[in-house]
């Protein structure tokens, strides 16, 4: 009796100590004023707004140029809808069409530059992303600033790489690519622009402090890239440390150790 009340205790510490359960930014923990909406800091003054989800803080920069909203980078959470206008107006809407699974929120980040920070070095499992429909119009049927994906014949090996690193301090641990659009097959049937909520494992770069991210076009000229620099992101998942895992593996064993001895002492 007395091994299975300090097995649990030990379980239950783990589990409450430690943290041990997997945090999830899904951004539904934060508010917005109403429906097809985003974030917008209550400030007229340039400077950093970040704001936190989860376990992960999302960097916000604002420089004020003297009109409304310009201009901002860094990360906003939003649930606009919007899948069919194009431009720059509809710069908030994820292509496809809320959060994912349906959710109402989710994260738009305008790269230059765009990081989020834990709260401690974590392993992360993985995120959703998508197109905003404002970079994915603008791929699709070309605009004023940027080409129709593919170009007029259907050929061009065009493509819009998302790329995410991890850093531990100043340590590098490496990169994943994620192609939000890739017209490169030599079947171009086979070319696609991101549309759906796409999973992508992070869980390679190992334990973490900051991610931080980058995108990649084809359609690049003198003044840097000419697809629109936006994505959207939902449920950035954090998994517990090797070392909660373990403790939470000891805790697990002596519960079972404990089981094994009373079903020993039935039997007998």
């Amino acid at each position: 009796m007395i091994r299975t009340i300090l097995a649990t205790t030990l379980l239950s510490s783990c589990f409450l100590s430690t943290g041990a359960s997997a945090a999830l930014s899904t951004f539904e923990d934060l508010g917005l004023p109403g429906p097809e909406s985003h974030y917008v800091p209550d400030t007229t003054t340039s400077g950093a707004f970040p704001f936190v989800s989860g376990a992960a803080t999302f960097n916000h920069d604002y420089t004020n140029f003297g009109f409304p909203g310009c201009c901002w980078s860094g990360w906003v959470y939003s649930n606009h809808t919007d899948t069919s206008s194009a431009g720059f107006d509809n710069q908030y809407s994820a292509f496809a069409g809320s959060g994912h699974g349906g959710s109402a929120n989710y994260a738009v980040a305008f790269v230059g530059p765009s990081d989020i920070t834990l709260t401690a070095p974590t392993t992360v499992g993985g995120a959703y992303f998508t197109n905003t429909t404002y970079a994915a119009l603008s791929m699709r049927d070309g605009d004023g600033f940027a080409k129709k994906f593919g170009g007029a014949s259907g050929n061009d090996p065009d493509y819009f790489k998302l790329t995410i690193s991890g850093f531990d301090g100043a340590q590098d641990k490496g990169q994943v690519d994620f192609f939000l659009a890739d017209f490169r097959f030599d079947d171009h049937g086979q070319d696609y622009i991101v549309k759906d909520w796409t999973f992508v494992d992070l869980s390679a770069l190992g334990q973490v402090s900051r991610l931080s991210f980058q995108l990649t076009s084809s359609d690049s000229g003198p003044w840097g890239m000419n697809t629109p620099a936006y994505f959207a992101m939902d449920n950035l998942t954090t998994v517990p440390e090797p070392a909660q895992s373990a403790l939470l593996l000891v805790g697990l064993a002596l519960v079972g150790f404990c089981a094994r001895g009373r079903l020993g002492r039935g039997a007998a």
